[in-house]
């Protein structure tokens, strides 16, 4: 097999698959450590339109002989399939990072603490969104040269682009990249220009999806604890300088490190005299693993620290006359006229935006208002970022709640659901009320009369009143959560965390369902790691309480802490395209 690697190998690598969610076999290669025991492994992740056989001279010069490598094709590039630099979008390459350590744990028994990540380029924002994203609790990363913002050399490139993909769909780029601009290393040059697996398009859904990912990371990189070395090419002519060094400045990591190497082209790590930044990745990763793991303790980010800080700004009045006060004093105006005619943004107004009321109406997405102007308003009101991931959040909890049914069917366990935060119920009764998935039991619970009143109905009008019911239940209330009956054995919480800043009633709340849950049952819970929408939500919108609705954000690394001090260890999680909310399923395990 011809894979143009540059140079002669010592280790020899061992070419594997893995299955990704969607059943594409993706290609990776296997250097075995060469001294046992194993210490660990690096998983390396290539640049755009290359593959692993180009990182394939790593495992010998980082000489680490008592660590596996591995390093995967992306999907649409090498030996992986799919069009040539194309994929669904560009959350799905972030959720095969995720299948592939999941992958690398169940066959080769490698535990996410024993992974230390070099990536290069395209490959450093993919692997930098899934930190941010999921949250392993990997040792180390190495971005090499991250790709946060690609310079496209044409003038409105990127409104130009997303404007064209609005009107003709999905299409390709041509790279206009040369060797010559990517190292000065002439081996590898000479087998860059005659490489037959290198791809030198990328689809225009692939580069948007790129693009808007790593502005959100690099603007929300404080919610990165990993150790982390960034490495920057002083010579790129491919990506920026200043969204590396944003990235840098916001790390919320401890321990992190940046080497600026003057001189070098876009391929860090491909450079002819690469020796001092292979030697630096290579210090840099053998005291991460002299050391424990380096684990970030967000159990108190409710009281002090970057989202603590974030919502009190947005909770400080503005003075009324100011620029700021004037401009969101007319966005609430045109609020208050939009309520009038359209059913959306009045009934958020009546209930508040983030009642179970609203939300259902979000669910449904069925345009209602007076007149053609009210129905607009409504659909633009709909079709809103944040309510678009509510309905994804709907579909990623759904699918956890299937996959937990079918869990406890296969181990012989009964079916009792109870979701403690229900609204309406109505994303509960979608994903188990038929077929295989009906369960023993459903016991929906809210703490507003009307959500229940509503619940009941919906109950009664899909034929499920013979296993489900609705009553009146306080969510952060441990005690009343612990004497549920019968005992759950699949308890949801969805939406509700979000609404409370403090860290002190979701703890008790999740305590609550651990005296409720028996060991090996599960839990279905949602995040908002994100939102690039806070300002107008705060400043425009109203809670359920009536009060101005200030959120604080918890990272899902907080989120998890949470759920793991209560006795849940997580074992899936599904992320929106936007990255603005999270669904994950932890199972009961103490």
């Amino acid at each position: 097999m011809n894979d143009m690697t540059v140079g002669v190998r010592l280790r020899a690598a061992i070419d594997c698959t893995f299955r990704a969610h969607d059943g594409a076999e993706i290609f990776y290669r296997h250097w075995p450590a060469v001294a046992a025991p194993s210490r660990g492994a690096i998983v390396m992740f290539h640049r755009g339109h290359e593959h692993s056989g180009r990182m394939a001279h790593l495992p010998d010069e980082l000489e680490l002989p008592d660590f596996d490598f591995f390093a995967w094709d992306q999907r649409g590039h090498g030996q992986s399939p799919g069009a040539r630099g194309d994929a669904p979008s560009f959350g799905t390459l972030v959720r095969d990072v995720q299948t592939f350590v999941d992958h690398l744990a169940q066959t080769h028994g490698i535990a996410q603490q024993d992974i230390g990540i070099v990536a290069q380029s395209v490959g450093a924002v993919i692997v930098a969104t899934w930190v941010h994203d999921y949250a392993p609790a990997i040792r180390a990363m190495v971005l090499a040269s991250p790709a946060f913002r690609v310079k496209l050399y044409v003038p409105l490139a990127l409104p130009g682009l997303k404007l064209a993909r609005k009107l003709r769909g999905n299409f390709f780029i041509q790279s206009y990249v040369k060797a010559k601009l990517l190292t000065h290393d002439p081996e590898r040059i000479a087998t860059y220009d005659a490489d037959p697996l290198l791809s030198r398009s990328i689809s225009v859904n692939v580069l948007l999806g790129l693009q808007e990912a790593a502005d959100r990371i690099v603007a929300d990189a404080q919610a990165i604890t990993v150790p982390t070395q960034v490495l920057i090419s002083g010579a790129d002519w491919v990506v920026h300088h200043a969204p590396q060094h944003a990235f840098f400045d916001r790390l919320g990591s401890r321990e992190k490190e940046r080497h600026v190497l003057h001189g070098f082209l876009h391929d860090t790590l491909g450079e002819r005299d690469r020796a001092p930044a292979v030697a630096r990745v290579r210090s840099f990763v053998t005291r991460a693993f002299a050391a424990p793991p380096v684990l970030a303790d967000l159990l108190d980010a409710d009281q002090y620290g970057p989202t603590r800080e974030e919502a009190d700004a947005l909770a400080a009045r503005l003075p009324a006359l100011s620029p700021r006060g004037l401009y969101w004093a007319s966005t609430r105006a045109s609020l208050r006229l939009g309520g009038v005619l359209s059913d959306g943004v009045r009934l958020g107004r009546e209930t508040g935006f983030d009642s179970g009321a609203t939300l259902d109406y979000v669910y449904r997405n069925r345009t209602g208002g007076r007149t053609l102007l009210g129905r607009m308003i409504d659909r633009n009101y709909l079709d809103a970022i944040g309510w678009r991931g509510i309905r994804q959040r709907k579909l990623d909890v759904e699918e956890l709640l299937r996959d937990a049914t079918l869990r406890l069917r296969a181990a012989g366990v009964p079916v009792h659901v109870v979701d403690i935060a229900a609204g309406h119920g109505r994303y509960v009764l979608d994903a188990v009320g038929i077929g295989a998935e009906r369960p023993d039991s459903i016991l929906l619970r809210d703490y507003a009369a009307r959500n229940v009143e509503r619940g009941t109905a919906l109950i009664r009008d899909r034929g499920l009143t013979d296993i489900a019911r609705f009553e009146l239940g306080d969510a952060l209330d441990r005690r009343t959560l612990a004497a549920i009956a019968p005992r759950p054995t699949l308890a949801v919480v969805s939406g509700i965390y979000e609404l409370v800043p403090e860290n002190a009633p979701v703890r008790e709340s999740l305590a609550g369902l651990a005296d409720a849950l028996a060991p090996g049952g599960y839990l279905v819970y949602t995040g908002q790691p994100w939102h690039p929408q806070l300002e107008l939500i705060a400043r425009a919108l109203t809670s359920h309480r009536g009060t101005a609705w200030v959120m604080r954000r918890r990272t899902q690394q907080e989120l998890d802490q949470l759920v793991r001090a209560a006795g849940f260890r997580k074992v899936a999680q599904r992320v929106g395209e936007s990255g603005i909310f999270t669904a994950s399923l932890a199972q009961r395990v103490v």
